[in-house]
């Protein structure tokens, strides 16, 4: 057959047989779920920028990297942590303008500002982690070639360089420096929302609007705790046995992307009915 032919043959896809009518629910789209949504991306980005070495190491030892392929890796995991950190960020922000100004929200937080907060806080992720493989490509390594974990991350590799990597060190600390100013903006949010539902005089409407926030709090913590105790681990505790410091970083980049869904599905009503409805086949 020549190349003619197969310009005019297409196939079709499937998705999930007999749920074709459940792949869009309009009921969902809120700015929350959009947020979800894009919290779902990023743990996404973390599992799939991880795994193949974990897998490669575990099913097959596979135990080398190319300074190239571990510069990439390290490039997407730093950038998807970052995502999701700036993600847990404006949903604290989205949760403390749904109950401290219920009347607003949703002219405030339209589809199309929902989408524009998206592209600028995946920019700024984008740039925040840029420099990182072009620090490491110019240092030089030496005979030490051993990383500590399963995968690439920039301060275990600019520990094994040789040379003057000064500027690797302060910038890797900025970038910490700038999650941390993401997990304390989340942590005076919530002072403010808490502050907010205490003024509210009905104590249902306060249990209410507590029971909104509590998912989102769980995955803060499910995210933010395995970095600070990795952190610690770095830098006080350096006579740790290796394989703690393997399983606090296998935890701090699986975890997260296995646990959000469950605690989301489990904690969120709304998402929780819609689910069970679609695949006992019931229109609500």
């Amino acid at each position: 057959m020549n190349d003619a032919y197969y310009q005019h043959i297409t196939f079709l896809l499937v998705g999930m047989p007999g749920l074709e009518y459940a792949h869009t629910e309009p009921s969902l789209h809120e700015p929350m779920y959009y947020f979800l949504s894009m919290l779902a991306l990023s743990d996404l980005g973390l599992s799939l920028s991880s795994l193949p070495t974990m897998l490669g190491i575990f099913l097959f030892n596979a135990l080398e990297i190319s300074a190239s392929a571990c510069f990439a890796q390290e490039f997407f995991i730093h950038g998807f942590s970052a995502l999701e950190s700036s993600v847990l960020l404006i949903m604290s922000f989205d949760r403390f303008l749904a109950i401290h100004n219920p009347l607003r929200y949703s002219s405030l937080l339209t589809s199309v500002r929902v989408a524009q907060i998206g592209m600028v806080f995946s920019f700024k992720s984008i740039l925040l982690v840029f420099p990182f493989p072009f620090t490491l490509r110019s240092l030089k390594y030496c005979s030490k070639r051993q990383l500590s974990h399963s995968y690439c991350l920039h301060q275990d590799v600019m520990k094994l360089s040789c040379s003057d990597n000064r500027i690797d060190v302060i910038y890797g600390f900025f970038g910490a420096l700038c999650l941390m100013v993401d997990f304390m903006l989340i942590a005076v949010s919530y002072i403010l929302i808490l502050k907010t539902v205490l003024g509210i005089a009905s104590q249902k409407e306060q249990l209410k609007d507590l029971n909104t926030c509590v998912s989102h709090i769980c995955a803060v913590i499910i995210f933010y705790l395995p970095i600070i105790n990795l952190a610690i681990v770095h830098h006080f505790a350096q006579h740790v046995s290796p394989l703690i410091n393997v399983l606090m970083a296998n935890i701090l980049l699986l975890v997260p992307p296995l646990m959000n869904p469950i605690v989301y599905c489990v904690k969120t009503r709304q998402i929780r009915v819609r689910v069970v409805a679609k695949l006992c086949h019931k229109q609500i």
